[in-house]
């Protein structure tokens, strides 16, 4: 199974824009949104949902008031603050609650509930580029990695169902546990980077990232023309370290009107923004494996 996580140090250099187009070019695949927290592949692609699950992760706990002494020892003992007084008893405020379960051991009544959590809520979907996996993590909501392996899985799962060789996923920014979680199993991480002191700082720290987890690097300069000093910067730190260098892309007003459209930019009339996209694309097929 080969999968490409398309990846970067930081939000907004435009790796969703790209996923929508590779996933337009590519044949015989399955597109996956890792994106948990504030995901967005689904805004281009127009998704139909075909299944759609709750995503359970932790415990919360819940006072059942029938039960209920009003004793208190539960508000003393929560360091969470996340039993509250109302009238004629207690009631857990989920917000608050971390699910450290202390007050299900103190209640003497044993009047409170210690239920699984409802984090989110995970899809599979069909979309005009072929099948999508892709899910909505509530806001404020932990354990995003865990729903990241959770949809790497389902793809993986459907990929193999279906006869389908070729996973692209939209993983999120940054270098925490979600992006951790997104490069399992990965045989590309597509880097994609902007030519700014913060895009060099951001490409470092997510290259170690992948060179730590032994995953094979190829990066990809967004808007070069903003700072081609910056850029050949970039491109020099990839040859040295041995990083693919994917290509670099100009800024270029194509992409917006692509967004406006709810399309992928390959999409559109063919201009040479599309054309180089193209050529990009056929160079990250070669760094894959055959099968």
């Amino acid at each position: 199974m080969r999968e490409i996580v398309v990846i970067s140090g930081k939000g907004g250099t435009g790796k969703t824009s790209l996923t929508a187009a590779f996933a337009h070019l590519a044949q015989n695949k399955i597109l996956c949104d890792l994106d948990v927290d504030a995901p967005d592949l689904h805004i281009l692609l127009e998704p139909k949902t075909t299944r759609q699950c709750a995503f359970l992760s932790g415990h919360e706990a819940t006072i059942d008031p029938a039960l209920c002494q009003a004793c208190g020892i539960c508000a003393a003992k929560c360091r969470f603050g996340a039993i509250q007084a109302v009238e004629g008893g207690f009631r857990v405020e989920p917000s608050r609650c971390e699910g450290c379960k202390v007050c299900v051991a103190f209640c003497p009544h044993q009047a409170i509930d210690f239920q699984e959590r409802l984090c989110g809520t995970w899809y599979q979907s069909e979309t005009r580029f072929g099948p999508m996996i892709h899910a909505q993590l509530f806001p404020g909501q932990e354990n995003s990695g865990r729903l990241v392996s959770l949809l790497k899985q389902q793809a993986r799962d459907l990929a193999e169902q279906r006869g389908i060789d070729l996973i692209i996923s939209d993983g999120s920014p940054g270098i925490g546990c979600p992006v951790i979680a997104s490069l399992s199993q990965a045989t590309l991480a597509l880097i994609v980077t902007e030519p700014t002191p913060s895009g060099m700082h951001d490409l470092k720290r997510i290259a170690e990232l992948c060179e730590h987890f032994r995953i094979r690097i190829a990066v990809l300069v967004n808007k070069w023309d903003l700072h081609p000093e910056n850029t050949a910067a970039i491109e020099s730190l990839c040859v040295e370290k041995g990083y693919a260098l994917a290509g670099r892309l100009p800024h270029d007003t194509q992409v917006a009107q692509a967004m406006v459209q709810r399309k992928a930019v390959t999409e559109l009339d063919e201009n040479p923004f599309n054309l180089q996209v193209r050529q990009i694309w056929k160079g990250i097929e070669a760094l894959l494996p055959n099968h």
